[in-house]
């Protein structure tokens, strides 16, 4: 994707030895994180990561316990700084009696240079729901409309959390062409999501979080390569008590009539497969996203 020169490689935000408990419970152990100019940053990490709360942190949302944060080189709570920031949260509350249209318009005049309103109506793709209330929008609706203001005073920087839950696979698609137009453009994204094909299909750089720590960063390509995991898909005759039971294997799972296996020890599994005479189609793939996060975290891809 291509990249605006003057902000690649420098850090739009950062969290510097970051520290959070809420009460016993800690939620970051000092985190460093940063956000990098034209780039789209995946944070990925199970339920209880510190995804949320790192975030929160960059937005001035709240403060952390010990260590620095800063947003544009400034406070987060510098209202200059802010102004930089679009936001997309999980939970957002909206008047309901407001058209969608009415929101936009109303956000945009936090900023000092956003899209016009056709702009962002057309670049969220929102025309079709433009003049209905909020409360009359379906689930999926309501977060295409709160991606509308996300992107509306064309942010510098974007914070998207788990931005195409409800969606569904035309909308979900349509804002990942969106969002690929904008890093191009040279706006900065950090997304969150459950979907870890999302991740795989957008970001030019993934940091895996667990236990409030960052345990790897990188692009999805040197993700992959961390995993020493293999997928092997095949027609056979053995059953999957039988595969479960060979060295190296670490899961099996079988559906129509194909097996799929995830093993550390590929070719010793393609050996004993051979065995079997009626092995068919067999396939041997490189571990994906998905494994490396569970190989990394200890936990399944959400």
């Amino acid at each position: 994707m291509a990249r605006d020169t003057n902000e690649t490689d420098t850090a739009l935000a950062r969290l510097s030895g970051v520290e959070k408990c809420y009460g016993e419970t800690v939620a970051l152990a000092g985190l460093d994180l940063e956000v990098r100019g034209g780039e789209l940053l995946a944070v990925l990490g199970p339920n209880g990561a510190g995804k949320t709360t790192a975030i929160a942190l960059m937005l001035g949302l709240q403060t952390p316990d010990k260590g620095e944060v800063k947003l544009f080189g400034r406070s987060p709570r510098d209202l200059a700084a802010r102004r930089g920031v679009g936001v997309m949260m999980q939970e957002v509350a909206l008047a309901d009696a407001l058209r969608v249209r009415e929101h936009i318009a109303m956000t945009q005049a936090y900023y000092p240079d956003p899209l016009s309103l056709s702009e962002a109506i057309s670049l969220a793709g929102v025309e079709k729901i433009a003049e209905r209330p909020y409360l009359k929008l379906s689930g999926g609706q309501k977060r295409q409309a709160q991606f509308a203001l996300a992107i509306c005073g064309r942010p510098r920087l974007l914070f998207l959390d788990e931005p195409t839950t409800g969606l569904d696979l035309n909308a979900r698609e349509n804002m990942w062409a969106t969002l690929r137009g904008l890093v191009a453009r040279g706006t900065s994204i950090v997304l969150t999501t459950h979907y870890i094909e999302e991740a795989e299909a957008l970001a030019d750089r993934v940091v895996v979080m667990a236990k409030g720590r960052r345990v790897a960063e990188g692009t999805v390509e040197e993700m992959r390569a961390i995993v020493v995991r293999k997928r092997v898909d095949c027609v056979t005759t053995l059953s999957v008590g039988a595969i479960e039971s060979w060295a190296g294997v670490t899961a099996v799972t079988s559906a129509d009539g194909r097996v799929s296996i995830t093993t550390t020890d590929a070719e010793a599994t393609v050996r004993m497969l051979l065995a079997d005479p009626g092995l068919a189609d067999l396939e041997v793939r490189r571990a994906g996203l998905s494994d490396a996060f569970a190989e990394l975290t200890q936990e399944p891809a959400p």
